[in-house]
């Protein structure tokens, strides 16, 4: 049985293997609207105080270079009150020390290598545990590579085991050509995370899920993703910091990703409104979140300490 041990010097992670073919099988909970959903609610209501939290990062701490209001309050709380947490993120673009020295930039200090998970390194090790030292031709930036590579993986541009997509801004006809001929000859299809856009201080811009479309177009095939809502991805995040999914908080800017993600593993679910879902998006879709907030500086101390 292979065990997930990330790089850069992060916690071991719990064994994994035999996940893989069950993660593909999703529960979908639908959680029934009422007045607990609506934001400013009060946590001590429901009764539901957790000792563990899970964060995304774009849209939730910051859009592009612009922290978001309230988020440098919120890790100073976590750190000072000792809650473990965790960055989870669908970046797959960064490595942790590029994303700790981003925080850094935007005066979030005191964290460590060991509280940021990418969907790179959650690929690069899912990988790992289906084909060790395998080959793969790669579309995506340096933290995908650098994991990757991590992870024992050597890059083959002629007849890989898997070809392998992230969000890159070095993105061209050549690269679909040459992804779609090798899936077409064998290769396996694999992406970190489905996100359509990603926020920014300017706007959404592509991300992953647009660079995945024209290649699943060319192929007709559709890839495995790992990043989220894949509970792989989320079971990864949870065995880093040792908690249980019902003592654990998820907070997200997405609907399809970080709380559906959420939910499908049992956890509180806190949608945060300063990124990609907006209020009105919410009912579009067949399930909730368990609380809503404009941004992160909302959330009360009462639900996580």
């Amino acid at each position: 049985m292979s065990s997930f041990q990330f790089s850069h010097q992060a916690p071991h992670c719990a064994s994994i293997q035999g996940i893989a073919t069950s993660v593909q099988r999703r529960v979908y909970f639908y959680a029934v609207p009422d007045a607990g959903h609506q934001s400013g609610t009060t946590e001590k209501e429901t009764g539901m105080a957790k000792r563990f939290v899970i964060s995304d990062m774009d849209g939730v701490i910051y859009r592009g270079k612009t922290m978001i209001p309230g988020a440098a309050d919120f890790v100073k709380r976590m750190l000072e009150s000792k809650t473990p947490f965790l960055f989870l993120t669908n970046n797959s673009e960064q490595t942790p020390i590029d994303l700790k020295r981003k925080l850094d930039a935007l005066g979030i200090a005191g964290l460590s290598e060991a509280n940021f998970i990418t969907s790179a390194m959650a690929t690069a090790e899912f990988l790992k545990s289906q084909r060790p030292g395998g080959s793969v031709f790669v579309i995506g930036g340096a933290g995908l590579t650098n994991a990757l590579y991590n992870a024992g993986f050597s890059i083959n541009e002629t007849n890989p085991d898997y070809v392998v997509v992230g969000k890159t801004k070095n993105y061209s006809f050549d690269l679909i050509k040459k992804a779609s001929r090798l899936i077409s000859g064998g290769a396996r299809f694999i992406a970190t995370n489905p996100d359509v856009v990603d926020p920014t201080e300017d706007g959404l811009e592509p991300a992953c899920g647009s660079l995945l479309a024209p290649i699943e177009l060319a192929t007709g095939r559709k890839p495995y993703v790992v990043g989220k809502p894949n509970s792989l991805m989320m079971l990864i995040a949870r065995k880093q910091i040792g908690a249980h999914a019902s003592e654990t908080i998820m907070i997200g800017d997405r609907m399809d990703t970080d709380i559906v993600g959420g939910l499908e593993a049992g956890m509180t679910t806190c949608l945060v409104l300063s990124g990609v879902t907006t209020r009105e998006m919410i009912d579009t879709f067949p399930y909730r979140p368990d609380h809503i907030y404009d941004n992160i500086g909302e959330i009360r101390p009462e639900l996580i300490e």
